[in-house]
């Protein structure tokens, strides 16, 4: 009985951990919104895009409040947004997307991981190539016929759709098209369950299972990090 509530106690403090983390990036993603196009969402799609996130990954809405608050208010942090870029062992490429008020500081921890795990940290533009960067929107399946939708979301950006395992509709565009796409579903009415915005690999490595796992290594070590908010990688 003892060992089956230690297994449910570390669960569920790792379930809490990984949503402290996404509350903090997405807090950050507010901090920057705010700071690019101001408080008022209904003039900010940046801003909606981290609310209907937010509401995604069950943050409060007292917190979403406050950090909107904060990021109007004098004693506010100025996060700046930097992109690594390197490989993975087995010459896996690793994007990393951060949000930092210490570069000097967030850049020596990324190389750490990088070299913790056998990777290397390159140079800007050294795997960038490699990556797509799209908006990529979930939507809520009410029933809509998919290939009538398609044509309807062609002039906002369109360039994927399709399903998810859950059945949700799984929208792409453009990363120029973002705030197109993100306004032509507003205005269909549909129910957008999150939006982001994703660097997808042109093509994918397949590894056997023990490279693979080296890899993940280090993307969950980059994960970890305080500073990243998301890691994108070419492993298949």
């Amino acid at each position: 009985m003892g060992r089956i509530f230690e297994v449910r106690k570390s669960t569920m403090f790792a379930r809490w951990d990984r949503m402290a983390k996404q509350f903090t990036r997405i807090g950050k993603d507010i901090a920057i919104a705010v700071k690019a196009a101001g408080p008022d969402p209904e003039n900010n799609p940046a801003l909606r895009r981290c609310i209907v996130n937010a509401k995604a990954v069950n943050m409060p809405k007292d917190r979403v409040e406050a950090a909107i608050k904060r990021a109007m208010g004098k004693d506010k942090t100025d996060y700046e947004e930097v992109v690594y870029e390197g490989y993975a062992p087995h010459g896996i490429a690793i994007m990393v997307d951060t949000a930092t008020d210490n570069t000097t500081r967030t850049v020596a921890n990324v190389r750490t991981h990088f070299n913790k795990c056998g990777g290397s940290l390159g140079n800007s533009g050294s795997v960038a190539f490699m990556f797509n960067r799209v908006g990529e929107f979930k939507v809520k399946n009410a029933g809509q016929d998919l290939e009538e939708l398609e044509l309807e979301l062609i002039d906002a950006g369109l360039e994927e759709i399709g399903e998810d395992s859950e059945g949700n509709i799984i929208i792409r565009a453009a990363f120029t098209e973002f705030g197109n796409m993100s306004k032509a579903l507003e205005d269909k009415g549909l129910e957008v369950i999150s939006s982001e915005l994703k660097r997808i690999p042109a093509n994918v490595v397949e590894l056997s299972e023990e490279q693979a796992k080296e890899v993940l290594e280090l993307v969950d070590r980059l994960e970890q990090d305080d500073d990243v908010q998301a890691v994108f990688h070419n492993l298949k």
